[in-house]
C-alpha cells in the first residue's frame, strides 16, 4: 500500500503553526495560547482536500540559537528530522515582523534537505506586511503564500497550492469493520508516560527529559499489533488541583482529560516508589471507569522498589482498596530497563477483546435470574424481578434489564448484578453499564 504523503509545518516559536494546523484539521485545541513554545511533541492529523489525502504534521518551534535547555534542543532535532522525511514542508514566518536572521539560517538547512518547500507568510496584513512579503523571497523558495490563520484568510489558497505538489492519494473505503483501539497514557508529570510511549512504538516519538511537564499537548501515534490497529495518545502530566500552576498547565490538564473521554482504554502509569496510588490517581482511575473506559494500572520504576517499608505500603494499599483492585488489571514494569514492557501490548489486546465482548441474551438472562433466586432482593417490601437481559452495546458492555420496578434498581442493586457478571465472565479492567426499563404489562 502506498504511503500517505506527509506535509510538515516548521518555523520558529509563536509564528502561528498550531493555529494553522488546527484551522486545516478543523480541530479546537484547548492549548491555543499566546505563549512561546506551547507545542513540543509533533502532532499529526490526516487531511483530505479536493480528494487528496495527506498527513499534516505540526512541529514544535525551532530555534537555531544555542540554549542550555535540553527540551529546546530535542524539539529542534525532531522538527528537522521530520522535515527531512516530508513530501512538502510548510515553512511559516511571521509576515508582520518580516524575515529574521535565524529564519535565513533555517532556510539554508531546508535547502540542504532537497525537499519541496512552501513559504507560509502568516499574520499577513496588506497595509503593514507587503514589504515583509517581499523579504520572504530572500529565503530562496519559489512559492510564497500570504495567510492569516487566525482569521482564516488565504488558507484555501495555500491548500490549493499544496495539493499541486502532492501525489494523489484518494481516501479508500474501509474494507473491514474493525475498530481502532484508542489507548491513552495518563499519570502525573515525569512518571514515565513519554518513555513508555517511545518503547511501545520502538522509536522516539515523545520528547523525554528529566524535567517534569515536558509533554504539553496530547500527542497520538498508531501502531499495528498483529491485525489490530492501536492509537496511542501520550498526555500532559496531571497533578492535584491545588498544585496546578497557571493557565497553561490548567489547559494542559483539560487536554489530557479530553483525551481520556475520546479513548477506549486508559493506561494509568504510577510510580512504584510512592508506595500506593495517590488520592489523585485513584480519582483518575474512577473517573475513567465512570466515563466507560477500560483501565489498566502500570506500576513503573518497580526495579527501584527494594525497601521493605515501601513494599509493605503497597500491600496495605491493595488490602484497603481490594474492591477496586479486584476489577483492574495491574502490572509492575520498568521503562528504564524494560521489565514487562513486552507484556503491555498483549495485555491491551486482551482487555480490548473483553471491552468488545458480546453476551448471549439467553445466557445473561439465565445468570441474572439464577442470582435473584439464590439471593432475592427486596426494596420497600417489593421483591425485585428481572424478566430478561439484553446487551445493547459493546465497548463498554451495556446491559438493558427489563424489570418489574426500575425505580428500585439503584446503585447497590446494579452493583450486585455487576459482581454476578464478573464472577461468570473474565471482565477485569472493564466497566459494565446497566439500563433498567419496565417490562410492559408488569406490575
Amino acid at each position: 500500500m502506498n504511503k500517505i504523503p506527509q506535509v510538515v509545518l516548521i518555523g520558529r516559536m509563536n509564528v502561528g503553526k498550531s493555529s494553522l494546523f488546527n484551522r486545516i484539521a478543523k480541530r479546537t485545541s484547548p492549548l491555543m495560547l499566546d505563549y512561546e513554545g506551547v507545542t513540543r511533541d509533533f502532532i499529526t492529523e490526516n487531511i483530505t482536500w479536493q480528494e487528496t489525502l495527506f498527513t499534516l504534521v505540526d512541529t514544535g518551534g525551532v530555534s537555531l540559537k544555542k540554549f542550555e535547555d535540553p527540551i529546546i534542543e530535542k524539539v529542534r532535532q525532531q522538527a528537522l528530522a521530520l522535515a527531512e522525511q516530508a513530501d512538502v514542508v510548510l515553512f511559516m514566518v511571521d509576515a508582520s515582523v518580516g524575515v529574521l536572521p535565524e529564519e535565513l539560517e533555517l532556510a539554508k538547512r531546508l535547502h540542504k534537505t532537497g525537499r519541496t518547500v512552501i513559504i507560509v507568510a502568516n499574520k499577513f496584513d496588506k497595509k503593514v506586511a507587503q514589504e515583509h512579503l517581499e523579504e520572504c523571497k530572500r529565503l530562496g523558495f519559489d512559492v510564497v503564500v500570504p495567510i492569516s490563520a487566525a482569521h482564516n484568510q488565504g488558507v484555501s489558497e495555500l491548500m490549493d497550492e499544496l495539493i499541486k505538489l502532492l501525489p494523489r492519494k484518494k481516501i479508500q473505503k474501509e474494507t473491514t469493520k474493525e475498530r481502532i483501539c484508542r489507548v491513552t497514557l495518563l499519570g502525573k508529570p515525569n512518571v514515565g508516560k513519554s518513555s513508555l510511549m517511545n518503547l511501545l512504538l520502538n522509536r522516539e516519538r515523545s520528547i523525554v527529559t528529566e524535567i517534569a511537564g515536558t509533554t504539553r499537548e496530547a500527542v497520538s501515534e498508531t501502531l499495528q499489533y498483529y491485525s489490530q490497529t492501536i492509537q496511542l495518545t501520550d498526555t500532559a502530566g496531571i497533578r492535584r488541583k491545588k498544585k496546578v500552576e497557571g493557565e497553561l498547565e490548567e489547559l494542559m490538564v483539560k487536554s489530557s482529560m479530553q483525551a481520556v473521554r475520546t479513548s477506549d482504554i486508559v493506561l494509568l502509569l504510577v510510580d512504584a516508589q510512592d508506595g500506593r496510588l495517590t488520592d489523585q490517581e485513584l480519582k483518575l482511575a474512577f473517573y475513567a471507569f465512570e466515563q466507560g473506559k477500560a483501565v489498566i494500572i502500570l506500576i513503573n520504576k518497580s526495579d527501584l522498589l527494594s525497601d521493605a517499608y515501601t513494599k509493605e505500603q503497597w500491600k496495605y494499599h491493595r488490602e484497603e482498596y481490594e474492591f477496586f483492585y479486584k476489577k483492574i488489571e495491574t502490572m509492575n514494569i520498568s521503562c528504564e530497563n524494560g521489565d514487562n514492557v513486552g507484556k503491555i501490548l498483549p495485555l491491551i489486546a486482551t482487555v480490548w477483546e473483553r471491552y468488545l465482548h458480546e453476551f448471549s441474551s439467553d445466557e445473561l438472562t439465565s445468570i441474572l435470574k439464577q442470582a435473584l433466586i439464590r439471593r432475592p432482593l427486596y426494596k420497600q417490601e417489593h421483591q425485585l424481578k428481572i424478566y430478561d437481559a439484553q446487551q445493547v452495546k459493546s465497548g463498554p458492555p451495556t446491559i438493558k434489564l427489563r424489570v418489574s420496578l426500575p425505580q428500585f434498581f439503584g446503585e447497590r442493586e446494579l452493583a450486585y448484578f455487576e459482581g454476578v457478571l464478573r464472577k461468570n465472565y473474565e471482565l477485569k479492567s472493564i466497566p459494565i453499564e446497566f439500563i433498567s426499563v419496565k417490562k410492559k404489562g408488569s406490575v
